[in-house]
């Protein structure tokens, strides 16, 4: 019995340096597969900042790659479920709206002042992070509101409760 057996994903929980890997359920998921796209798409636009004469845009896409790294790690280790006290939606909707709206404005301001490669690089990239965020914080949007609807739609009364118009007094 040499060989290690991977424990399922309803299992016990993983210990050690295993509790630092990534879940493979959630990576090739919807959620999972954004945050990698966001990831990627910060840091190849952190290098074309650094390579660029607009080099004084370089801190939002870094800061927007390791906000999206911390997200990406904390969502596959379910270390969301475990800090139950923040509201891990709420944070990834705002990281998302605000990674659109800063992403949009230095792509505008690096294609259009620069001249240089790198920029004209670093705004398209830009560009492809604005709808990637744009498509996550729609996504997380529709989730919230589907959610709230549901808990909206209580016409029937709960488990235990009695209709207070019976005739057995």
């Amino acid at each position: 019995m040499g060989d290690i057996e991977r424990p399922e994903s309803g299992g016990e929980p993983q210990t050690g340096i295993r509790a630092l890997l990534p879940d493979r359920e959630f990576v090739t998921s919807r959620k999972g597969l954004l945050l990698i796209s966001e990831v990627a798409v910060s840091f190849i636009t952190f290098i074309c900042f650094v390579a660029s004469t607009s080099a004084a845009f370089v801190t939002a896409p870094l800061i927007e790659f390791l906000m999206a790294l911390f997200i990406l790690f904390a969502y596959s280790t379910k270390l969301n479920k475990r800090f139950k006290g923040f509201l891990w939606p709420l944070m990834d909707f705002l990281r998302c709206v605000s990674a659109s709206v800063i992403y949009f404005i230095i792509s505008i301001i690096a294609v259009s002042k620069y001249k240089d490669a790198a920029s004209k690089a670093a705004g398209v990239f830009g560009f492809i992070a604005t709808i990637v965020f744009a498509l996550d914080f729609y996504i997380i949007f529709n989730d919230l509101a589907n959610f709230l609807k549901k808990g909206d739609t209580t016409d029937e009364p709960a488990e235990g409760e009695e209709d207070s118009d019976s005739d057995s007094d």
